[in-house]
Protein backbone atom coordinates (compact mmCIF):
# COMPACT_ATOMS: atom_id res chain seq x y z
CA UNK A 1 0.00 0.00 0.00
CA UNK A 2 1.02 3.74 -0.89
CA UNK A 3 1.10 6.00 2.38
CA UNK A 4 -1.05 8.50 3.13
CA UNK A 5 0.00 11.84 1.73
CA UNK A 6 -0.11 14.57 4.39
CA UNK A 7 -1.35 17.43 2.37
CA UNK A 8 0.53 20.83 3.67
CA UNK A 9 -1.33 22.97 1.28
CA UNK A 10 -4.69 21.68 2.08
CA UNK A 11 -4.15 21.69 5.76
CA UNK A 12 -2.95 24.95 5.86
CA UNK A 13 -5.85 26.37 3.71
CA UNK A 14 -8.48 25.25 5.99
CA UNK A 15 -6.04 26.61 8.94
CA UNK A 16 -6.14 30.07 6.93
CA UNK A 17 -10.00 29.90 6.42
CA UNK A 18 -10.09 29.40 10.69
CA UNK A 19 -8.31 32.47 10.89
CA UNK A 20 -10.26 34.60 8.29
CA UNK A 21 -12.92 33.98 11.06
CA UNK A 22 -10.68 34.61 14.45
CA UNK A 23 -9.58 38.01 12.30
CA UNK A 24 -12.79 39.00 10.97
CA UNK A 25 -14.07 39.21 15.15
CA UNK A 26 -10.68 41.17 16.56
CA UNK A 27 -11.00 45.09 16.74
CA UNK A 28 -7.45 45.52 16.21
CA UNK A 29 -6.81 43.89 13.25
CA UNK A 30 -3.37 41.81 12.97
CA UNK A 31 -0.73 43.33 11.05
CA UNK A 32 2.12 41.11 9.73
CA UNK A 33 6.04 42.56 8.65
CA UNK A 34 8.12 41.24 6.84
CA UNK A 35 12.44 42.49 6.49
CA UNK A 36 14.00 41.13 3.64
CA UNK A 37 17.21 41.75 2.76
CA UNK A 38 18.61 40.87 -0.78
CA UNK A 39 16.98 39.46 -3.52
CA UNK A 40 17.67 35.67 -2.87
CA UNK A 41 15.51 34.04 -5.43
CA UNK A 42 13.31 31.43 -2.92
CA UNK A 43 13.52 34.49 -0.02
CA UNK A 44 11.64 37.14 -2.45
CA UNK A 45 8.96 34.12 -3.28
CA UNK A 46 8.61 32.77 -0.10
CA UNK A 47 8.55 36.79 1.55
CA UNK A 48 5.59 37.52 -1.55
CA UNK A 49 3.64 34.12 -0.49
CA UNK A 50 3.39 35.29 2.76
CA UNK A 51 2.22 39.11 1.92
CA UNK A 52 -0.47 37.18 -0.29
CA UNK A 53 -1.56 35.05 2.76
CA UNK A 54 -2.27 38.20 4.95
CA UNK A 55 -4.82 39.45 2.16
CA UNK A 56 -6.39 35.75 2.14
CA UNK A 57 -6.85 36.05 5.97
CA UNK A 58 -7.61 40.09 6.08
CA UNK A 59 -4.70 40.87 7.53
CA UNK A 60 -2.50 44.12 7.20
CA UNK A 61 1.05 43.55 5.93
CA UNK A 62 3.49 45.81 6.07
CA UNK A 63 6.60 45.36 3.70
CA UNK A 64 10.60 46.43 4.07
CA UNK A 65 12.72 45.33 1.61
CA UNK A 66 17.02 46.37 1.79
CA UNK A 67 18.99 45.49 -1.40
CA UNK A 68 21.90 43.11 -0.84
CA UNK A 69 24.52 45.82 -0.14
CA UNK A 70 23.03 46.82 2.89
CA UNK A 71 24.84 47.60 5.90
CA UNK A 72 23.95 46.18 9.67
CA UNK A 73 22.78 49.53 10.68
CA UNK A 74 20.36 49.95 7.97
CA UNK A 75 19.15 46.68 9.02
CA UNK A 76 19.32 47.26 12.67
CA UNK A 77 17.23 50.84 12.16
CA UNK A 78 14.95 48.60 9.80
CA UNK A 79 13.83 46.48 13.12
CA UNK A 80 13.68 49.44 15.24
CA UNK A 81 10.85 50.96 12.53
CA UNK A 82 8.68 47.88 13.35
CA UNK A 83 9.37 47.24 16.22
CA UNK A 84 7.92 50.60 17.01
CA UNK A 85 5.14 50.51 14.36
CA UNK A 86 1.55 50.45 15.84
CA UNK A 87 0.48 48.44 12.89
CA UNK A 88 2.88 45.76 12.65
CA UNK A 89 1.65 43.03 15.28
CA UNK A 90 3.79 40.57 14.74
CA UNK A 91 6.97 40.45 12.10
CA UNK A 92 10.25 38.66 10.60
CA UNK A 93 12.92 38.86 9.17
CA UNK A 94 14.04 36.49 6.13
CA UNK A 95 16.73 34.17 6.64
CA UNK A 96 19.23 33.59 5.42
CA UNK A 97 20.98 37.21 5.27
CA UNK A 98 23.45 38.29 2.63
CA UNK A 99 27.01 37.78 3.40
CA UNK A 100 28.50 37.52 6.36
CA UNK A 101 25.89 39.27 8.77
CA UNK A 102 25.30 37.66 12.17
CA UNK A 103 21.85 36.55 12.09
CA UNK A 104 21.87 36.22 15.85
CA UNK A 105 22.51 40.01 16.49
CA UNK A 106 19.71 40.49 14.25
CA UNK A 107 17.55 38.48 15.62
CA UNK A 108 18.10 39.63 19.32
CA UNK A 109 16.85 43.12 18.02
CA UNK A 110 13.71 42.28 17.38
CA UNK A 111 11.04 42.96 20.22
CA UNK A 112 10.21 39.51 21.57
CA UNK A 113 6.30 40.58 21.81
CA UNK A 114 6.57 41.14 17.84
CA UNK A 115 8.65 37.94 16.97
CA UNK A 116 6.48 36.19 14.30
CA UNK A 117 8.98 33.65 13.96
CA UNK A 118 9.21 32.41 17.62
CA UNK A 119 13.01 32.80 17.23
CA UNK A 120 14.46 35.37 19.76
CA UNK A 121 15.91 34.42 22.25
CA UNK A 122 13.41 34.99 24.70
CA UNK A 123 11.00 32.83 23.28
CA UNK A 124 13.40 30.09 22.50
CA UNK A 125 14.08 30.24 25.89
CA UNK A 126 10.57 30.34 27.18
CA UNK A 127 10.10 27.05 24.99
CA UNK A 128 13.05 25.32 26.56
CA UNK A 129 10.96 26.23 30.20
CA UNK A 130 7.67 25.48 29.48
CA UNK A 131 7.77 21.29 30.40
CA UNK A 132 4.14 21.29 31.15
CA UNK A 133 1.79 24.65 31.33
CA UNK A 134 0.01 26.71 28.01
CA UNK A 135 2.33 28.17 25.20
CA UNK A 136 1.61 31.98 25.04
CA UNK A 137 4.32 32.88 23.16
CA UNK A 138 5.01 32.62 19.62
CA UNK A 139 6.12 28.98 18.60
CA UNK A 140 8.71 28.91 15.37
CA UNK A 141 7.07 28.35 12.75
CA UNK A 142 7.75 25.06 11.18
CA UNK A 143 8.42 22.69 14.29
CA UNK A 144 4.86 24.04 15.33
CA UNK A 145 3.34 22.96 11.67
CA UNK A 146 4.89 20.05 11.88
CA UNK A 147 2.96 19.20 14.95
CA UNK A 148 -0.14 20.45 13.74
CA UNK A 149 0.11 18.30 10.10
CA UNK A 150 0.67 15.40 12.27
CA UNK A 151 -2.43 16.22 14.60
CA UNK A 152 -4.86 17.00 11.52
CA UNK A 153 -4.02 13.63 10.11
CA UNK A 154 -4.32 12.07 13.75
CA UNK A 155 -0.83 10.46 13.50
CA UNK A 156 -0.58 9.56 17.26
CA UNK A 157 2.37 11.80 18.91
CA UNK A 158 1.86 10.60 22.68
CA UNK A 159 4.90 8.06 23.45
CA UNK A 160 6.24 7.96 19.73
CA UNK A 161 9.78 8.01 19.03
CA UNK A 162 10.39 11.03 16.67
CA UNK A 163 14.15 10.59 14.66
CA UNK A 164 15.03 14.20 13.56
CA UNK A 165 17.30 14.77 11.45
CA UNK A 166 18.99 18.00 11.20
CA UNK A 167 19.64 20.49 14.37
CA UNK A 168 19.51 23.64 12.76
CA UNK A 169 17.72 26.91 14.71
CA UNK A 170 14.75 26.88 12.78
CA UNK A 171 13.71 23.41 12.64
CA UNK A 172 15.45 20.10 14.32
CA UNK A 173 16.41 22.44 17.69
CA UNK A 174 13.39 24.00 18.91
CA UNK A 175 10.91 20.50 17.49
CA UNK A 176 12.49 18.46 19.70
CA UNK A 177 11.92 20.81 22.49
CA UNK A 178 8.33 21.07 21.09
CA UNK A 179 7.87 17.60 21.33
CA UNK A 180 8.97 16.33 24.45
CA UNK A 181 6.45 19.37 25.80
CA UNK A 182 4.20 17.50 28.01
CA UNK A 183 1.61 19.13 25.23
CA UNK A 184 2.45 16.38 23.03
CA UNK A 185 4.48 14.15 25.08
CA UNK A 186 6.50 12.21 21.84
CA UNK A 187 9.76 11.01 22.67
CA UNK A 188 12.48 13.26 20.15
CA UNK A 189 16.23 11.90 18.98
CA UNK A 190 17.93 14.78 17.58
CA UNK A 191 20.39 13.10 15.22
CA UNK A 192 23.34 15.37 13.27
CA UNK A 193 26.51 14.99 11.46
CA UNK A 194 28.24 13.50 14.01
CA UNK A 195 25.61 11.18 15.03
CA UNK A 196 26.87 7.04 15.10
CA UNK A 197 24.10 5.04 13.32
CA UNK A 198 21.77 7.43 11.75
CA UNK A 199 19.96 4.66 10.15
CA UNK A 200 19.41 2.70 12.82
CA UNK A 201 17.82 5.28 14.48
CA UNK A 202 15.51 5.58 11.76
CA UNK A 203 14.47 2.04 11.76
CA UNK A 204 13.81 1.82 14.90
CA UNK A 205 11.30 5.46 14.86
CA UNK A 206 7.70 5.63 14.43
CA UNK A 207 8.01 9.34 12.89
CA UNK A 208 10.46 10.56 10.55
CA UNK A 209 11.59 14.36 10.06
CA UNK A 210 14.35 14.74 7.73
CA UNK A 211 15.78 18.59 7.80
CA UNK A 212 19.29 18.21 7.24
CA UNK A 213 19.15 19.78 3.46
CA UNK A 214 21.15 16.54 1.65
CA UNK A 215 18.98 15.79 -1.29
CA UNK A 216 17.07 11.59 -1.21
CA UNK A 217 19.60 11.38 2.47
CA UNK A 218 16.86 9.00 3.75
CA UNK A 219 15.99 5.93 1.77
CA UNK A 220 13.53 3.75 1.67
CA UNK A 221 15.27 0.85 3.34
CA UNK A 222 15.97 2.92 6.64
CA UNK A 223 11.87 3.25 7.19
CA UNK A 224 9.79 1.09 9.53
CA UNK A 225 6.90 -0.07 8.10
CA UNK A 226 3.82 2.30 8.61
CA UNK A 227 6.33 5.25 10.19
CA UNK A 228 5.15 8.67 9.18
CA UNK A 229 7.87 10.39 6.98
CA UNK A 230 8.18 14.05 6.66
CA UNK A 231 10.65 15.64 4.03
CA UNK A 232 11.60 19.27 5.03
CA UNK A 233 15.07 20.01 4.02
CA UNK A 234 15.25 21.56 0.49
CA UNK A 235 18.56 21.77 -1.80
CA UNK A 236 17.54 23.33 -5.49
CA UNK A 237 19.38 21.72 -8.02
CA UNK A 238 19.33 23.01 -11.63
CA UNK A 239 15.96 24.23 -11.96
CA UNK A 240 14.16 22.02 -9.57
CA UNK A 241 14.12 22.10 -5.60
CA UNK A 242 15.02 18.07 -4.14
CA UNK A 243 13.84 17.03 -0.41
CA UNK A 244 16.17 15.11 2.16
CA UNK A 245 13.80 11.56 1.46
CA UNK A 246 13.63 9.39 -1.52
CA UNK A 247 10.37 9.44 -2.84
CA UNK A 248 9.84 6.00 -3.05
CA UNK A 249 9.90 5.84 1.23
CA UNK A 250 5.93 6.28 -0.03
CA UNK A 251 5.91 2.63 -0.30
CA UNK A 252 7.10 1.61 3.24
CA UNK A 253 5.73 4.59 4.84
CA UNK A 254 2.17 4.97 6.69
CA UNK A 255 2.28 9.31 6.00
CA UNK A 256 4.31 10.68 3.91
CA UNK A 257 4.46 14.78 4.06
CA UNK A 258 6.10 15.73 0.56
CA UNK A 259 8.59 18.60 -0.34
CA UNK A 260 7.37 20.85 -1.72
CA UNK A 261 3.65 20.71 -0.80
CA UNK A 262 3.62 19.50 2.69
CA UNK A 263 5.65 21.30 5.68
CA UNK A 264 6.39 24.50 3.70
CA UNK A 265 2.62 25.51 3.36
CA UNK A 266 2.02 24.70 7.26
CA UNK A 267 5.56 27.09 8.25
CA UNK A 268 3.17 29.99 6.33
CA UNK A 269 -0.04 28.88 8.00
CA UNK A 270 1.44 28.77 11.12
CA UNK A 271 3.33 32.50 10.86
CA UNK A 272 -0.25 33.66 10.59
CA UNK A 273 -1.36 32.04 13.63
CA UNK A 274 1.20 33.34 15.57
CA UNK A 275 0.77 37.05 14.40
CA UNK A 276 -3.51 36.34 15.35
CA UNK A 277 -2.16 34.88 18.03
CA UNK A 278 -0.10 38.18 18.92
CA UNK A 279 -3.53 40.74 18.30
CA UNK A 280 -5.44 38.66 20.58
CA UNK A 281 -3.20 39.11 23.62
CA UNK A 282 -3.41 43.37 22.65
CA UNK A 283 -7.02 43.08 21.57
Amino acid sequence: MSAVILDGKKTAEEIKRELTGQVAKLSNKPGLGTLLVGSDPGSVSYVAGKHRDCADVGMKSIRIDLPETASKQDVLAAIKELNSSPEVTGYIVQLPLPGKMDSREILQAIDPAKDADGLHPENLGKLVMNVAGHFDSPLPCTPAGIVELLRRYQVSLAGAEVAIIGRGLTVGRPLGLLLSSKQVDATPVLLHSASKHIEEHVRRADIVVAAVGQPGFVRKDWIKPGAAVLDVGITRRANELVGDVDPTVVEVAGYFAPNPGGVGPMTRAMLMTNVVKLATKIS
